[in-house]
């Protein structure tokens, strides 16, 4: 989901919120302090090439997201064009990961394997649930669920592109 490697997608602008202009941000990081450290945010229409960039007057979080007022725009309909674009920061806005945290665009492409050294394939996509986040592992011919978990995950080596499994029982079973 990357646009250019400073560029981090933090989000998906899911609908409109009242009739003068303002936005609903399902956030993947769930980060405020980053939106509101930013004067500006990229917009980019899923499956296009072309984004744009615009001005941030208010962030102020909503249900479990953010609600975000943009600059140039005072009404509903002017809106309206932007619900499904991704929600686009520079990296250097975004805080600094802890220890075994990583953004999503990170992780998405790297090599997963067992730690027996069985080749699984590579993570193709990253969904949240309620307890963890999924990561789906396409190989060849299949697909794979990992969870997100510590007594999953062995290793993450973002240098040579590579994470370490070890699977649960029947996790790898067809």
């Amino acid at each position: 989901m990357r646009l250019t490697d400073e560029m981090i997608t933090v989000g998906k602008i899911s609908g409109t919120h009242g009739i003068r202009g303002h936005l609903r941000i399902h956030s993947y990081s769930g980060n405020l302090d980053s939106l509101r450290n930013c004067t500006t945010v990229t917009l980019a229409r899923p499956g296009s090439h072309t984004h744009s960039t615009f001005t941030v007057q208010d962030v102020r979080p909503h249900k479990g997201g953010f609600i975000v007022k943009l600059g140039g725009f005072d009404n509903i309909n002017q809106v309206e064009q932007l619900v499904g674009s991704d929600l686009l920061l520079q990296r250097n806005h975004l805080p600094e990961t802890g220890d075994g945290e990583y953004y999503w665009c990170d992780l998405i492409g790297l090599t997963v394997e067992t730690d027996t050294g069985r080749v699984l394939g590579t993570i193709s996509d990253i969904f949240e649930t309620g307890s963890s986040d999924i990561y789906v592992v396409s190989g060849t011919g299949r697909e794979y669920l990992i969870p997100a978990v510590a007594h999953v995950i062995s290793t993450v080596d973002l240098e040579s592109g590579r994470m370490v499994i070890t699977p649960l029982d029947g996790l790898l079973d067809l």
